[in-house]
């Protein structure tokens, strides 16, 4: 595939958050995030980043996908940092066009060489990796896919931030977003106060003595326990160890303000991108599992917040527009096309890794129906595959596939 050469752009203009500069010579020090450069395409894959996997998950179906069956997406990586999130939104969406974006020229240094090393650029019809604040984007039009993990809560002002993205959003569109939790925090919040105390700086300084004080508080110290049993080795990376525990300007959030800071924006919730975390039954069962789930989804949320101390960050999807989910009934099911998930490892097989890489096993007549959507025309429904399968049959397969994310479901 021919691609356009990347380019690299300083930033054209003041940004307007106060923080940014601050931010920006902090990222300038530590580029986050620590990850490894290596050649080649990134390891495995995140469905996250993965357009027509966030879509559907998001939205429930696909639009008609064009004769070629491969749609061309405009997507912005807000805040791309080190170019980890970038490499793979370019090798999962080829032919799309990507625009990446970062205030930190030492994070785009690294993410420049990161993107050179695994080919990117040769996946996609653009790729422009530029040195901007995600505030002023206006000239860039609209996106389908946003992608702006980790960034927000970083801004002085994080509602300028959410507002200056949904302005880029196209109506109908999808916005990913990641932010920080109260509740999973609370020791990194109380390492952070003590470090900010001891008056340690937010350089390389602040780095070695950070350490020295998570290694020499007593081993029963719930701090020290804390960060050696859940984000030691996260954070062996310096930059990472720096992003958690000095940076100078951070929110986070607990659930409620959470969807107070989406409703300002104007903004349709489209569900959490790891739906696992906040199903109820992963923490209950028996009767108490039966009262949460006749509860409210806000609420069941809300339950799966009280009873989890260790979520420590929001993840989660953003339409402009309402949402209206395809109701399953036989005649639209049967009327809808379809198309493999990308996000499985191992295909075609009937042994696989599913979207979130965890092992699946689905039976030959699966297999099939997913092979026959993959060979037919675009947008050929379920009841005219060619497929030695009746339509019970493939009613039953195809719901289950969807239910596995799987198949991914497309609008006539």
């Amino acid at each position: 595939m021919l691609a356009q050469r990347p380019s690299f752009l300083p930033m054209s203009s003041s940004p307007r958050d106060a923080a940014t500069p601050v931010v920006s010579a902090f990222y300038d020090r530590f580029p986050y995030p620590g990850d490894p450069l290596q050649d080649g395409p990134p390891p495995g894959y995140n469905w996250r980043w993965c357009v027509d996997s966030a879509r559907a998950a998001a939205l429930g179906s696909l639009p008609p996908a064009p004769p070629s069956g491969t749609r061309t997406w405009r997507i912005l990586d807000a805040g791309c940092g080190t170019g980890v999130s970038t490499d793979y939104l370019c090798h999962l969406n080829p032919g799309s066009q990507v625009l990446a974006v970062d205030i930190s020229a030492g994070t785009l240094e690294v993410a420049r060489e990161r993107l050179r090393r695994s080919g990117a650029a040769r996946q996609v019809l653009e790729l422009r990796i530029e040195q901007r604040s995600l505030l002023d984007l206006e000239a860039e039009g609209e996106f389908d896919y946003i992608n702006s993990v980790g960034v927000l809560h970083h801004l002085r002002e994080p509602e300028q931030g959410l507002w200056a993205l949904a302005r880029q959003l196209r109506p109908g569109g999808v916005l990913h977003l990641f932010l920080y939790a109260d509740g999973g925090r609370w020791e990194i919040h109380r390492s952070q106060r003590a470090l900010s105390l001891l008056a340690v700086g937010t350089g390389g300084e602040g780095l070695r003595l950070g350490r020295q004080l998570l290694r020499e508080l007593p081993p029963t110290n719930r701090l020290r326990r804390h960060h050696e049993q859940r984000w030691a080795l996260d954070t062996a990376a310096d930059a990472n160890f720096a992003d958690m525990y000095l940076h100078p300007q951070e929110t986070s959030y607990d659930l409620e303000r959470l969807l107070r800071f989406v409703e300002q924006a104007d903004l349709s919730f489209a569900g959490f991108s790891n739906p696992e975390v906040w199903d109820p039954a992963r923490l209950l069962q028996g009767e108490l599992l039966e009262r949460a789930r006749a509860l409210p989804k806000r609420q069941q949320w809300a339950l799966v917040e009280a009873l989890d101390p260790d979520i420590s960050h929001f993840e989660f999807f953003l339409s402009k527009g309402a949402i209206e989910p395809p109701q399953w009934t036989d005649a639209a099911l049967l009327a809808h096309g379809g198309q493999p998930n990308r996000c499985l490892w191992g295909w075609p097989s009937t042994c696989l890794m599913g979207p979130d890489l965890q092992p699946l096993s689905i039976t030959v007549a699966d297999l099939e129906l997913l092979q026959a959507f993959e060979a037919a025309p675009a947008g050929t429904p379920l009841s005219q595959l060619s497929l030695a399968m009746d339509q019970v049959e493939r009613l039953e397969r195809a719901r289950q596939l969807i239910a596995d994310r799987l198949l991914l479901p497309v609008r006539p």
